[in-house]
């Protein structure tokens, strides 16, 4: 599979460690545990959304936005990394910020990655939960264009398929450390949202016929829900990579229990 075909801006500081936990192995007494450091990809103090703006803000370069936009909750990740990425490439970026806590609490509000946001040079408007936030995101974004900006929408999480091909990299950089190590790895585990990573992930490894169980621990949604948003947008990314089919409805997992 040939990412090179698709457009990307190289930013993360790649491939990421592979780290043994011999501790926390030990403390547990089970199986033996390695993290993959995705904390440790730069841009604003890392994580894992850089993965997906490099593809993302390489499409906004190239349809030749000159402000994108983005969306998320008020202390979001995404949007600081979105902010951070903007201000390298020289782009205006505006964030809707949801309330999804009712929080009066001004440090909540103003701090963090608030404050970061405005760091980067980011401007921000606050809805309060429960909405459509990417249907409100374009909505305002119309507003811009009224205006004669040309404006690039990455949604919540930078989840759709360019986003995720960011996650099938993912998947092809750690199978290499697999390798490289002589590791055998039995399940592959990580946190799910907004379902572009675990659907980037899954469609890397079946596209390479990995043959190890993936399961994403669920943040927010139910798990019919969420583990339906994530294998719809694995089939969009298996089409979009040219490996439609790649992905069945089975190798979807999501365990919710500790939602809430």
């Amino acid at each position: 599979m040939h990412l090179a075909r698709y457009p990307r801006r190289f930013i993360a500081h790649l491939p990421t460690p592979l780290e043994r936990l011999d501790r926390l192995t030990k403390e547990l007494n089970g199986p033996e545990i390695w993290i993959k450091r995705d904390d440790c990809t730069g841009l604003s103090t890392g994580g894992n959304k850089t993965r997906k703006l490099e593809f993302l803000m390489a499409e906004a370069e190239l349809q030749g936005a000159d402000m994108v936009m983005t969306q998320g909750a008020t202390q979001s990740n995404h949007a600081r990394q979105t902010a951070a990425f903007a201000a390298k490439l020289g782009l205006d970026c505006h964030i809707l910020l949801e309330d999804r806590t009712g929080s009066n609490n001004a440090n909540y509000n103003n701090n963090g990655n608030v404050l970061l946001d405005h760091m980067h040079g980011a401007t921000t408007e606050k809805r309060p939960g429960g909405g459509d936030m990417n249907a409100e995101m374009e909505k305002v974004a119309d507003r811009f264009r009224a205006e004669g900006r040309n404006v690039y929408t990455i949604p919540g999480g930078g989840s759709n398929p360019t986003g995720a091909l960011g996650y099938v990299n993912c998947a092809f950089e750690m199978l290499a450390q697999f390798n490289d190590r002589a590791l055998k790895v039995d399940h592959i585990v990580h946190a799910t949202g907004s379902a572009g990573t675990q659907a980037g992930l899954i469609t890397g490894l079946k596209a390479m016929n990995a043959q190890i169980p993936l399961l994403g621990i669920g943040v927010r949604a139910p798990k019919p829900k969420q583990e339906e948003n994530v294998y719809n947008l694995a089939c969009a990314t298996a089409e979009k990579l040219g490996c439609a089919g790649v992905v069945a409805r089975e190798d979807v997992v999501a365990n919710t229990d500790y939602v809430g």
